[in-house]
């Protein structure tokens, strides 16, 4: 009797768990289904009835775009030429002209000519601002402009630029360019062996270990992993680069969503090709997801030191969807956790302040995690550094001189009327640095700081509330305070700012294989680098 009667319970609970589990399924799907015959009936009245034509496809664009903007940055939509893109991205092959473009209003910037590709050969410089390919004008044309400069390998492109405010036309043939994931390894003595991995495309692992074995072969005994400016790309890629330092069947990083199935966890699969020799992994601010599942595995499982300053902080794991005529989607199914157990996602898009900016974890927030020596390490912010190199912290003023373009304007003018012909005596003079402070003066560049802003808004509110008289004094006082601190604020970073046009100057003579050279032997993240290889106490101590 009481065995049937626990059927029964049993039997009527497992029924209850279908029905509501089903009833959600069915309440769900009926929510999408309702809100998407809203949104049509919705968008084929107003293209039929709207008083002006409208574009249907800019349109769709335009709301497709407006309603990811207020999930992530990286929840976004492709079209046919976006997918291509994004493949060339991955794959490391790339038809074009050979540079590297940036994309503004009304014109394509090139920002790196690569030696002895098309770009390069046919004369373009950085700096070039190209306004016409072929016979589109780029101030026209409503896609991404770059596209206009890629095509098959052999065809033909007319581009016309403005340098130095001349107008000039010429011919590229389109070539096909392999980009490299390790555009530079050396040995910067006869015992250190300095690698540069700039991207996960598929390519990473297997050139990061020609390049590991090349130095081996020529010394190397110790090893510097340059991860600094990398964005990220291929986790799979991550997983195959941690791999070459540690054994078979460790964790690297495990996925954790709402979805079952993209609950995943990464181990190593192949035999380590050296899980002895000494490790340094530089970062910075643009290291980002793949970059950060390498030095946070790396730096959990106490096998290298890390050294630079704090990592970008992108702990969101993406996926590709495809969609209908050729389009696809990329939609953050999860969050990413290295071995001790940490997510480093630094900004919360899902909390955000009242100017709809993401919020960024706070650091009382911060969990403490352990490596497997026991070291602390913490969540909530990119991956710390086990030793942080302060000068190489981006400040807010050169943060918005970045932003604005300001080092790489200067440094085009600095090329047009300067010679350098010898790297290795390069240096930029105080007087070189004071012109650049005056460039800034004609340019009218000027910021406003969190606090500077915060003060004005408070003054805003202090005259809706009478209280502006009150406060007057002290308003004002504080406000001399912040310009004096800003207009000594070049000064103050004048060691940053004099690396940052170093490295932009330097390109523009020897390409970035010149800078990667000067980086041996003048770098300060190198050379902090170095220092601990050369003494094992302190390099095992700080593993300890």
């Amino acid at each position: 009797m009481k065995r049937t009667q626990y059927k029964r319970l049993l039997l009527t609970g497992l029924a209850l768990v279908v029905f509501f589990s089903t009833t959600a399924f069915r309440s769900d799907f009926f929510e999408i289904a309702k809100q998407i015959e809203i949104f049509t009936t919705m968008f084929k009245e107003l293209n039929m009835n709207y008083v002006d034509e409208t574009n249907p496809g800019e349109l769709m664009d335009t709301a497709i775009k407006s309603m990811l903007d207020d999930l992530d940055p990286y929840t976004q939509f492709y079209n046919e030429q976006d997918v291509e893109a994004s493949r060339i991205n991955n794959a490391g092959d790339y038809t074009g002209i050979g540079a590297k473009v940036l994309t503004l209003k009304d014109k394509l910037v090139i920002v790196e000519p690569y030696k002895n590709y098309a770009a390069d050969k046919a004369g373009l410089k950085a700096g070039d601002e190209i306004i016409k390919v072929d016979n589109v004008v780029v101030s026209d044309f409503k896609e991404d402009a770059a596209n206009l400069l890629q095509g098959a390998a052999g065809t033909e492109v007319n581009i016309t630029y403005k340098r130095q405010g001349k107008t000039k036309t010429i011919k590229i043939i389109r070539e096909s360019l392999e980009i490299k994931a390790v555009p530079h390894y050396s040995m910067i003595d006869d015992k250190t062996g300095y690698i540069v991995l700039r991207k996960f495309n598929n390519k990473a692992s297997s050139e990061t270990l020609g390049a590991l074995r090349a130095l081996k072969n020529q010394g190397a005994e110790r090893l510097i992993l340059d991860l600094r400016g990398n964005p990220g790309g291929l986790l799979s890629e991550a997983v195959n680069v941690t791999n070459i330092f540690v054994p078979k069947n460790q964790l690297v990083v495990t996925t954790k969503s709402k979805v079952k199935k993209y609950n995943k966890t990464y181990y190593t699969k192949r035999d380590a090709v050296d899980t002895e020799i000494p490790l340094v992994i530089l970062i910075d601010g643009r290291s980002a997801s793949a970059s950060e599942i390498v030095s946070g595995a790396l730096q959990d499982m106490d096998r290298a030191v890390v050294v630079g300053t704090r990592s970008f902080g992108k702990g969101l794991v993406q996926r590709p969807k495809p969609l209908t005529y050729g389009t696809q989607m990329k939609i953050t199914i999860s969050r990413y956790y290295t071995p001790s157990g940490r997510c480093i996602q630094a900004l919360d898009y899902w909390n955000r302040d009242e100017n709809g900016k993401a919020t960024r974890v706070k650091k009382e927030n911060y969990n403490e995690f352990k490596t497997r020596n026991g070291r602390p390490v913490y969540d909530g912010g990119g991956v710390q550094p086990d030793i942080e190199v302060e000068f190489a912290k981006q400040t807010p003023i050169t943060k918005a001189i970045l932003n604005e373009n300001l080092v790489f304007n200067f440094a085009t003018d600095y090329y047009y009327n300067n010679n350098v012909d010898d790297l290795t005596k390069f240096t930029l003079s105080d007087s070189e640095f004071k012109s650049f402070k005056n460039y800034l003066k004609t340019t009218g560049f000027n910021f406003e700081t969190k606090t500077e802003k915060a003060l004005s808004d408070a003054m805003d509110i202090a005259k809706d509330e009478e209280l502006q008289s009150v406060i007057s004094s002290e308003y004002h006082n504080l406000s001399a305070a912040l310009q004096a601190y800003k207009s000594n604020a070049i000064d103050a970073n004048k060691v940053q700012l004099k690396s940052l046009l170093t490295d932009e100057i330097i390109k523009r003579y020897f390409y970035s294989e010149g800078l990667y050279n000067y980086y041996t032997a003048n770098n300060p993240e190198i050379k902090k680098a170095i220092s601990i290889l050369n003494n094992p106490n302190e390099y095992a101590n700080i593993l300890r």
